[in-house]
C-alpha cells in the first residue's frame, strides 16, 4: 500500500498527472525505486498551486477527509508527492486501507 503512519497521521505516496482529460483516481503503480503510489489525475494546471489543491480537493471528497487535514510534505514542485493526513495514525490507516482496496485489480 501506498501509505505509512506518522506520528500526525498517515503519509500517502501519490504520483500526479495534472491536465488530464477529468479528475479520478486511477489505481496503485510501483515507481522506479519499488514505491507503490496512488495514481492521481485532475484537470488543473501545474501552476501556482493549482493541482495541488486539486489533488486534495479530490482525496479529500473520495476519503471523506475534511481539506484542513490533508498537507503536502515532500513533492510540491514534483508528480511523485508524499501527502500528510492528519489524524489518529492507527485510525486513519485502517480507514485508508479500507479506501485503497478499491483501486488494486482484482
Amino acid at each position: 500500500m501506498p501509505l505509512r503512519q506518522n506520528v500526525d497521521g498517515v503519509l500517502l505516496d501519490i504520483r500526479l498527472t495534472p491536465n488530464a482529460a477529468q479528475n479520478r483516481i486511477d489505481g496503485i503503480l510501483v515507481d522506479g525505486e519499488g514505491r507503490p503510489r496512488l495514481k492521481v489525475k485532475v484537470t488543473a494546471i501545474a501552476e501556482k498551486g493549482k493541482a495541488n489543491s486539486a489533488v486534495i480537493k479530490l482525496l479529500s471528497k473520495s476519503i471523506k477527509c475534511g481539506r484542513g487535514n490533508f498537507e503536502i510534505v515532500s513533492g510540491k514542485l514534483d508528480r511523485n508527492k508524499t501527502l500528510l493526513i492528519r489524524g489518529e495514525p492507527s485510525e486513519m490507516e485502517n480507514q485508508l486501507n479500507a479506501w485503497l482496496e478499491q483501486f488494486y485489480p482484482a
